[in-house]
Formats: structure tokens, sequence, C-alpha cells
């Protein structure tokens, strides 16, 4: 019984030494040196730049008249670390919809859901309150991709690549649009 209390003790003791501490969601805090929120906003907004940056956007709309509508698909984690993809993937959304240059609508899981409420509008809404159906936006291109890491360690030294590969695809032709990749090295050392 004794080794158990002071057991206890030691456990409490322990837990009495933690501190917790309010910080700005934009600082950088890097505690284990696995992909991050900050890594996963810092890609997202370079990728997102570069792929608004590039002809196929002009060429759509030149060809239009209207703004590219463009739809988020799988992007895929293939690092050995767990690493949420709806996180980034949301990261990538805020980025096309603010950059106010493309139209973003849901991907097919979002779109059921939606179309649930719409069907129960239908059943329960007044008619002057419903939500039509057959106004949905088709989306015109699809991006989608993957995260990889390759890790380097020796004793003590770790050394973590990711690299994020994402592809545009127009949906009616499948032409590949845009590939981009961005790259983070981090150095880790105990």
């Amino acid at each position: 019984n004794a080794f158990l209390l002071l057991a206890v003790l030691f456990f409490a003791a322990a837990c009495a030494n933690r501190t917790v501490t309010r910080v700005s969601p934009d600082q950088q805090i890097d505690l284990s040196g696995r992909w991050n929120d900050t890594d996963s906003k810092l890609v997202a907004e370079e990728m997102i730049n570069d792929v608004l940056s590039r002809p196929w956007r002009e060429d759509f709309y030149s060809s239009t008249g209207k703004k590219p509508v463009v739809i988020v698909g799988m992007i895929q984690n293939k690092t050995t670390e767990h690493i949420e993809p709806e996180t980034f993937i949301k990261d990538v959304e805020r980025e096309f919809i603010n950059s106010g240059m493309v139209r973003v609508v849901q991907n097919s899981v979002f779109r059921e859901k939606l179309r649930e409420e719409r069907a129960d509008q239908n059943e329960f809404a007044s008619p002057e309150t419903q939500s039509k159906w057959g106004r949905e936006l088709g989306a015109d291109f699809m991006l989608f991709g993957v995260i990889t890491s390759v890790t380097d360690s020796y004793k003590k030294e770790k050394v973590v690549n990711y690299k994020v590969n994402l592809e545009l695809a127009n949906l009616e032709t499948n032409e590949k649009v845009w590939i981009g990749d961005k790259e983070i090295k981090k150095y880790i050392k105990n």
C-alpha cells in the first residue's frame, strides 16, 4: 500500500508541473518535427497561389467568359505519419475561395448531405423557402494529389522531407492542366 501511495503522489506531482499557455493560432510551434498545422497552411497557400497564376485559368475564362468551377478531390496521405488529409483539403479550399478567382463546389460526401437536406425541405419546408432541385453547380476542374515523406536518420539526428504533389485536371477532357509540388524539409536533433 505504501508503494501505491508513493506512486500516486509521484504521478500527482508530475502532473502539477504541467502548464498550458494560450498562443496565437498564427504562431509557428513545432514540437515533434512531424507534419503540423503550419505546414498544411503554408503548403496550401503556396500551391494555390501557383495553380492560380498558371495559363489554364485565363484560357478557361477566355473561352467561356466565366470563372472556373473547381472541386477538391482526394488528397492521399502516403507518409508513415498520421496526417489528416481533410485538414489540408480545407486549407486548399479556403485558399481557392478566398482568392476570388475560382468557384469551389462540395465533394461527393458533402453533396449527398446537401441533397438529403434538399429532400427534407421538399417534404417539410414551405414551397417558397424550399431549395430547388437541378440547380447544382457542376465542376469544370478537379484537384487531387498525394502527401509523401522520406526520412533519413542517424543516431539522434533525423531529416524528414515532406513532398506534396497536386494535379488539376479538366473534368470534361481529362486533360491535366497543372501539376505542382511543394517540399518541406525538417531537421530534428535530440
